[in-house]
């Protein structure tokens, strides 16, 4: 039964995936002419995908607060692969990644498609990544990063990085930018580990996949949306950083 769960959701949730990574394809082809880096339309098939893929695999999906209206930025602790879809579920954003993820097969693509930010790790590029974070914010581009740099098992928040959080002092935009920080809550499948959901380390991509479609029974995930903030209220990258560290922590079960 275990092998047959991991066939039809995976058909299931690979056929709407790249079904609709088609019809994306095409319609950015007349989008992008029209509207340049905007995107009025093809976020919005984006957030079908993310939506339908919980149905498919039967995790409970919830949100407490409310997706900013602002223009400005996300930022979330990391806990897995199924962040993108917990994330894009609710609202329309852009992802910040680490520019391996573009070269990975599939995921890759999805990637690139979706308009999605890869940045290089290096200290060296970090002007580089500060100039481009400006351009698509100006663009009016919602961001999503993680400040922690990297995925966590679920169970804990780490420090978080203020280095990206600079690009929102540029000239101007600290005086019409928002962060809105946001907590991801995984709760594993009733009996299993809490850590079920927790894709970190040198956890293979496949197998964790195969453990989350296999699952009999599965178990919840909650976003929550804290306050945003406005960016010109902190004096520092710094300062901005601690403030969205806290909050996140903040609704982390006890």
């Amino acid at each position: 039964m275990g092998w047959l769960r991991v066939v039809v959701r995976g058909l299931l949730l690979g056929g709407v995936t790249y079904g609709s990574l088609v019809i994306l394809l095409l319609l950015r082809v007349i989008e992008r002419p029209l509207f340049g880096l905007q995107r009025p339309v093809t976020p919005w098939v984006t957030q079908f995908v993310c939506r339908a893929a919980f149905l498919i695999l039967g995790i409970r999906f919830s949100t407490r607060g409310t997706p900013m209206a602002e223009r400005g930025a996300v930022v979330a602790n990391h806990v897995s692969w199924l962040d993108i879809f917990t994330l894009n579920a609710p609202q329309r954003i852009y992802f910040v990644s680490k520019s391996e993820v573009a070269g990975w097969p599939g995921i890759g693509w999805l990637a690139r498609a979706t308009g999605t930010v890869f940045i290089q790790r290096k200290g060296s590029e970090a002007l580089a990544q500060k100039n481009l974070f400006e351009a698509r914010l100006r663009a009016g581009h919602k961001l999503l990063f993680f400040p922690e740099g990297t995925s966590t098992d679920g169970l804990r928040v780490l420090p978080f990085k203020s280095t990206l959080f600079a690009a929102f002092f540029a000239d101007g935009l600290d005086q019409i930018l928002s962060v809105q920080p946001v907590t991801l809550v995984y709760r594993g499948p009733k009996g299993q580990d809490a850590r079920f959901y927790g894709w970190w380390g040198d956890m293979g991509f496949a197998p964790h996949l195969l453990k989350v479609l296999a699952a009999r029974r599965q178990g919840s995930i909650e976003v929550v949306f804290h306050p945003p903030v406005r960016v010109a209220d902190f004096p520092s990258r710094k300062a901005l950083a601690a403030h969205c560290e806290a909050a996140v922590r903040s609704a982390f079960p006890d």
